[in-house]
């Protein structure tokens, strides 16, 4: 949803201007091209040095700025998909309601015609104050997306309501404000299973595979952009949880299993990217065994087929499979999505360097219908917008 959008925040003098610095970093990381102003009091709370750093962008702090990336300072970052001011001092949203433009960021958002997200921060007696409240109406009835402060310990030794929204409360916000118009899997309870699964030798040994779960992880975002209700199942990884998501851990096959059957009944689609190890030991060991000089062997016995399952109990359900493979792929491809019985299986080739598990691109082609689509090399999260939009067409 944030990748490719620009987005400016409007950094101004109050102590909550140090949570900026999370919320300017997360926006970098997915995706977002970040623009960041601050007012000259704001650069006394946090360098732009730090902004810059985070945002990979030159920080404006004065409406004289130069700069080559800029023709005129204030006109240019008001060009943006989404214009946030955070913290918002009383001092900005007094300006703002009255069309105050002395300073580069009051010229800004007098300039800019994108969604306004502003969020105050102040000391509980200037937030209750009826000229802020006034102010903050005003802002309202022109459309300003005003993000309630919290009630909590201030900086001022009191506490009071005008302490900076959760951080988590920030970006589901700006997730909305920027979520596409047409949500074509609005209300559909999604699940979606990612990473690898682990199984036990020993307390210390497994058998696994290279799955990272970013694969996964993307289209469980993707699929919350276009608004479904979505659960992610997981195996072992080191991936940050992805926002507004529920998300259940399981370390092997038969945990996973247990935990998409107790999901499956309500679901709508189901989106098996995960890679789930096809056999495990047959008994793991309580004990480390110990290295010796005769050769080991493991008894190994197969893993529930978990999609085949969920296949041969289908009803209306959408079923999209995936399938890794090193050689063969239209026809490992083909063959699964007819005995698995699924709608659509997404096939990549895991013998490139540049495409399947551990890194962060990917190129697929898509079987379904006993049609083909293939996407060309393109970021795990650009495939993956593109596999939720073809599930959200062909549901149409």
């Amino acid at each position: 949803m944030l990748n490719g959008k620009r987005i400016t925040v409007g950094i101004t003098g109050g102590i909550a201007a140090y949570k900026a610095v999370e919320i300017v970093n997360w926006l970098n990381k997915s995706g977002a091209k970040v623009q960041v102003a601050m007012t000259k009091a704001a650069c006394s709370f946090v360098t732009p040095l730090t902004f810059k750093t985070l945002s990979g962008n030159p920080v404006l702090t004065d409406i004289m700025d130069e700069s080559p990336y800029w023709h005129v300072p204030h006109i240019d970052i008001a060009d943006c998909d989404l214009f946030i001011v955070l913290p918002a001092t009383a001092n900005i949203i007094a300006k703002a309601a009255n069309g105050i433009a002395d300073d580069l960021l009051s010229a800004a958002l007098l300039a800019t015609t994108a969604p306004i997200l502003c969020a105050p921060a102040m000391n509980s007696n200037m937030y209750a104050n009826a000229a802020t409240q006034h102010n903050l109406a005003v802002l309202r009835q022109r459309g300003w997306h005003i993000i309630q402060p919290e009630t909590g310990h201030l900086a001022c030794g009191t506490v009071g309501k005008g302490h900076l929204a959760a951080e988590e409360d920030i970006k589901e916000e700006i997730q909305k404000l920027l979520a596409p118009a047409d949500q074509p899997l609005k209300g559909k309870k999604i699940l979606v299973t990612a990473g690898p699964t682990y199984e036990y030798i020993d307390p210390v040994r497994f058998i696994g595979n290279r799955s990272s779960g970013k694969m996964g992880f993307a289209l469980a975002q993707a699929a919350a952009n276009a608004g479904g209700n979505v659960v992610l199942i997981s195996g072992p990884v080191g991936l940050p949880d992805p926002d507004g998501i529920r998300i259940i851990g399981v370390t092997s096959a038969r945990e996973m299993r247990d935990a998409v059957i107790r999901e499956y009944a309500d679901t709508d689609i189901v989106i098996m990217a995960a890679a789930v190890a096809d056999y495990r030991p047959k008994a793991a060991l309580e004990k480390k065994i110990k290295k010796s000089d005769e050769q080991l062997r493991l008894e190994l016995v197969k893993n529930p087929d978990i999609l085949k399952e969920l296949g041969q109990d289908k009803g209306n359900r959408f079923l999209c499979g995936f399938a890794a493979e090193t050689d063969n792929l239209a026809d490992y491809a083909r063959d699964k999505l007819i005995k698995k019985n699924l709608d659509m299986i997404v096939a990549n080739d895991v013998s490139r360097d540049d495409s399947g598990f551990d890194v962060d691109t990917n190129a697929v082609t898509v079987y379904y219908d006993e049609k083909e689509i293939s996407f060309p090399l393109m970021s795990k999260q650009a495939v993956a917008g593109e596999i939720i939009r073809l599930i959200g067409k062909l549901l149409k």
